[in-house]
């Protein structure tokens, strides 16, 4: 009798394990001036595994050379790195077969990865993190470092005429730049007209595209970290899809504005369920992260198990002040 209770318990252990749910796999979109093969990926696609053992992590590049992969955060046209992001994922012999995946965007790669959502969005993404993304577009363009000629080159273009096709069809910064008329914080018909990207994937435009609500309304998290120092972020508060007048200083927080209240692309819908989540890094500068947000993260919104181990919000998260 001992031995067959020992058995059955022994079975019953191998089963658990062996029915242990497999985490999704993880893609992550660096920021401007990285490249997908950095060490700062890789180390963070070591602390993914840490955290939720068993992930398959895939950075998105949009070139096998590193050095051409950073050029690429200056210098293309989003419409078609989207665009090739979108075939490569879902041609993918791992990621296309995954029921769905993760997403977790650095910077400028948030935002680019709701265009992904948006635009195709297969495989599909589950949960959307995003650190320091500017999803309402950017007022200033950022400073370079001293030696950085790929950065200077592309900042020097972007002061000629930002709303011309070239610029907006060859700089990458330029197609998430949202000109504001300084006394309304509203955008200017220059912005609405020709911005190539962000005016598109916000849905400012007068006609809408109905699929870009239907597939962000389909994510179970869209979370959104802003760093509470963000200096680089010009307004910080765009993570959260915030408008800033610079006049006054005056933020008109995203569940104040149109965007949402008429639901251009879904955050109304996500915020009813629940789905939308507003964090804050706390003395943080743009992109300084340690090991311990990561991990807490990663373990809310990565984990098989996460969906226990999140907040569940009901009526929508409030959002906390910066």
């Amino acid at each position: 009798m001992r031995s067959l209770i020992a058995f059955a318990a022994l079975t019953l252990t191998a089963s658990a394990s062996y029915l242990k749910p497999t985490p999704l796999p993880l893609i992550i979109w660096h920021g401007l001036g990285d490249n997908y093969a950095a060490d700062g990926l890789a180390s963070v696609g070591e602390l993914v595994n840490k955290t939720n053992p068993g992930t398959f992590v895939y950075n998105i590049r949009l070139s096998e050379d590193p050095g051409s992969d950073r050029t690429a955060t200056f210098f293309g046209n989003l419409t078609e790195q989207i665009s090739q992001v979108c075939n490569d994922l879902s041609s993918h012999p791992i990621l296309s077969t995954a029921p769905a995946v993760n997403a977790l965007g650095f910077s400028q790669g948030g935002q680019f990865l709701r265009g992904y959502v948006e635009r195709c969005n297969y495989p599909p993404v589950k949960n959307l993190v995003t650190f320091g993304s500017q999803h309402n577009g950017i007022v200033e363009f950022q400073a370079c470092g001293a030696t950085d000629w790929v950065c200077k080159g592309a900042m020097a273009l972007l002061k000629t005429n930002t709303w011309s096709h070239y610029i907006q069809s060859h700089l990458v910064p330029a197609q998430y730049y949202r000109n504001t008329n300084f006394t309304t914080g509203e955008p200017t018909p220059g912005y609405l007209e020709h911005s190539n990207f962000l005016a598109d994937v916000n849905n400012e435009r007068m006609v809408k595209n109905a699929t870009y609500k239907k597939n962000l309304e389909g994510l179970e998290k869209f979370v959104m970290y802003v760093f509470g120092e963000d200096t680089t972020v010009i307004p910080k508060e765009s993570g959260w899809f915030a408008q800033t007048n610079l006049t006054s200083g005056e933020v008109t927080h995203v569940r104040n504005r149109t965007i949402y209240k008429e639901d251009w692309i879904g955050l109304k819908a996500l915020d009813d369920k629940g789905a939308l989540e507003f964090k804050t890094i706390k003395g943080a500068a743009h992109m300084e992260l340690d090991d311990e947000v990561l991990e807490e993260a990663f373990k809310a919104y990565f984990s098989p198990d996460g969906d226990e181990s999140m907040d569940s919000l009901t009526g929508g998260q409030e959002v906390p002040e910066l």
